[in-house]
């Protein structure tokens, strides 16, 4: 339930023409990915409220070997915190909240809580430590929490900043307005969604989520070690509003059509939306592509990851699921725009080094850096190397050159020096050079 922005360097105008928009290299790319085995997941592009483009690779399942589709519903993760957002602004408008009220009577039992605000919740400026970080999550993820043992988790984790000092981003918040909800509308999260949002909208395909059932076209989520690996089913009692909804790449731009076009809350509380403090807005985030500006929101949880983002001056919306991936949402996003905005990209080739299990001995170790918050340990795996963050879980990497490896589904390259026990490593945009210990 990570958030990962598209962010590229502010250029010149371009012009905008649908009809430019280059479906065959679109095509391309998304059949080089599921030849090369990289990518499975569903698309959807829509101008003006037409879809112009829509795809899906890859598999629901498995293990049935049964095809995705563009019918296909995907858990959306931190998507999840735009519905609620919305959510919490209707019950602003119907006068069941107001931003500026303090939370201590619905959770006196977490710290600060007189402080706190509605707000402070909405744009991650509460303070509230975020439960997904701690290193006790992956335990009981896949088993089912109430409200009082959620809320006991949240309390737990106290407070890491002084309530609108600043903005973090953290799950806790969302979790926590959920149930907010629940107690303002006397209705369950799942109900609110519903009536709220998806009937009024016709978004057949978008609820809040249960057991995955692949007779739904529902699908599971993978990781990739040489093959697709079944991922662990999180249990959306736990990250409720804050990433527990499912849904499909046209009823997201479904959504945030109607989200923009006032069919949902009133222009007044979407441009309270809008407003950005420390690169947060209230359940939604900026996406720049060169001199244009977007709105919306990323997600992750288990092994689906999703994008969504609105162009108001285009009124052009992208919608992106995915149940499986090496290779990153964000580059496919970027590959989209590009072609909607007439720019060049490039289809990847893919090319790797052929390595033997002895070549990779010179990476191996622990690297660390006064600078840089994790110490990342590199392993083998016969011919394949693997990295390892503080408290994550490992993940493979390619070699693509001599001493540079990549984890294309995170934009990761690790560059590295075995004369000088140096690891350079490259992520959005970022450069952070680590010695081996």
């Amino acid at each position: 339930m990570k958030k990962i922005l598209v962010l590229l360097i502010v250029l010149v105008s371009v012009p905008t023409f649908s009809q430019n928009f280059n479906k065959a290299k679109i095509d391309s790319l998304f059949q080089v990915l599921e030849t090369k085995d990289k990518y499975m997941g569903s698309v959807v592009v829509s101008e003006n409220g037409k879809i112009i483009y829509t795809n899906a690779i890859g598999k629901e399942d498995i293990e049935s070997n049964k095809k995705a589709t563009v019918s296909t519903k995907y858990r959306i993760g931190s998507i999840s915190k735009m519905f609620t957002s919305t959510l919490v602004f209707k019950a602003i408008e119907e006068k069941k909240l107001s931003l500026n009220q303090t939370i201590e009577s619905y959770f006196p039992t977490i710290e600060n809580a007189s402080k706190i605000t509605i707000s402070n919740l909405l744009n991650h400026r509460s303070g509230i430590y975020n439960f997904t970080s701690a290193d006790e999550y992956a335990s009981y993820s896949a088993v089912p929490k109430t409200s009082k043992e959620m809320v006991a988790i949240i309390a737990k984790g106290k407070s890491v900043f002084e309530p609108n000092s600043k903005g973090e981003y953290s799950n806790s918040n969302y979790v926590l307005l959920s149930y907010i909800l629940e107690e303002v509308y006397k209705q369950s999260y799942a109900a609110l969604v519903q009536t709220k949002i998806a009937k009024p909208l016709g978004l057949k395909n978008t609820y809040f989520g249960g057991k995955i059932s692949t007779a739904n076209n529902e699908s599971y989520s993978y990781s990739y070690t040489d093959k697709w690996n079944k991922e662990t089913e999180t249990d959306t009692s736990i990250p409720m509003g804050a990433g527990g909804m499912v849904s499909t790449p046209t009823d997201l731009t479904h959504f945030i059509e109607a989200l923009f076009a006032g069919k949902l809350i009133a222009a007044a509380s979407l441009e309270q939306m809008k407003t950005m403090q420390d690169k947060y807005g209230m359940g939604i985030f900026q996406v720049p592509f060169y001199d244009k500006i977007g709105y919306g929101h990323t997600g992750g949880i288990d092994g689906f990851r999703s994008a969504l983002s609105y162009f108001p001056e285009s009124k052009l919306s992208v919608a992106i699921t995915s149940n499986g991936m090496n290779y990153g949402n964000n580059d496919i996003v970027i590959a989209i725009l590009s072609s909607y905005y007439n720019r060049k990209f490039e289809i990847p080739t893919f090319t790797t080094l052929d390595l033997k299990t002895e070549d990779l001995d010179a990476y191996l170790g622990v690297y660390a850096s006064d600078t840089f918050p994790l110490a990342i340990t590199v392993t083998k795996d016969n011919t394949k190397l693997m990295a390892q963050a503080t408290g994550q879980g490992a993940f493979p990497l390619e070699a693509t050159k001599k001493d540079s490896f990549e984890f294309r589904a995170a934009g990761i390259t690790l560059e590295f020096n075995p004369i000088a026990n140096q690891m350079t490593i490259f992520q959005g945009g970022t450069k952070n050079v680590l010695t081996k210990k």
